[in-house]
């Protein structure tokens, strides 16, 4: 169990990392699309069609990128009064009950999220964005909203392979209390211990 815990929690700290690095750009490029849309719209007096669908396909990626990095580093809004109330024995078991609920819920969402991006919602096309490959010389492409959609499918993935993690790390530390546990490779904390 240990082996396979260090294995994954290598694997989400070198995908999570490529994902957080995608995510900023993600976020640059939502501000810059808004601030032409801005421009366009209230200096020029001519709104563009595109940005604001734009926006929010950066927008859904961007979620997509850092949610599970917020989750593994327990950055999500919750009620742990409970969970801190118990001893900690118990607190783990509650922990692994809610966990195991996630990654239900979780894995019934990939299989929405598959559904969705390659089934029959993701064959239409984008109201307004598109490849300007007429600029070149070509037919513009309108872009499908399965690479819309796909945000959902790549966000519930990689959300239950942290929760697995998770799940790993709480089954551990109840079994096996005082093993040395893998980085979660977080941030350094810059206002210091809560402990």
């Amino acid at each position: 169990m240990v082996i396979a815990l260090r294995l994954l929690a290598a694997i989400n700290t070198l995908v999570l990392r490529l994902f957080r690095q995608l995510g900023w750009m993600a976020l640059a490029l939502m501000v810059v699309v808004i601030l032409v849309q801005v421009f366009f719209r209230y200096v020029l007096n001519n709104a563009l069609a595109w940005p604001d669908e734009a926006a929010r396909f950066l927008m859904l990626w961007m979620v997509a990128f850092l949610a599970p990095s917020a989750m593994r580093w327990n950055g999500f809004v919750a009620i742990d009064m409970l969970h801190a109330a118990l001893p900690r024995r118990a607190g783990l078991v509650l922990s692994l009950v809610l966990l195991g609920l996630s990654l239900l819920v979780l894995v019934e969402a990939i299989g929405h999220g598959i559904n969705h991006t390659f089934g029959f919602g993701g064959n239409f096309d984008s109201s307004s964005l598109r490849l300007p490959l007429d600029m070149l010389g070509f037919e513009s492409i309108r872009v499908k909203l399965r690479y819309m959609y796909g945000a959902l499918l790549v966000c519930v993935i990689t959300l239950a392979s942290v929760t697995v993690e998770l799940i790993l790390r709480s089954l551990v530390e109840l079994l096996r209390p005082g093993t040395e546990l893998p980085s979660l490779d977080q941030p350094a904390n810059l206002l210091g211990s809560a402990e």
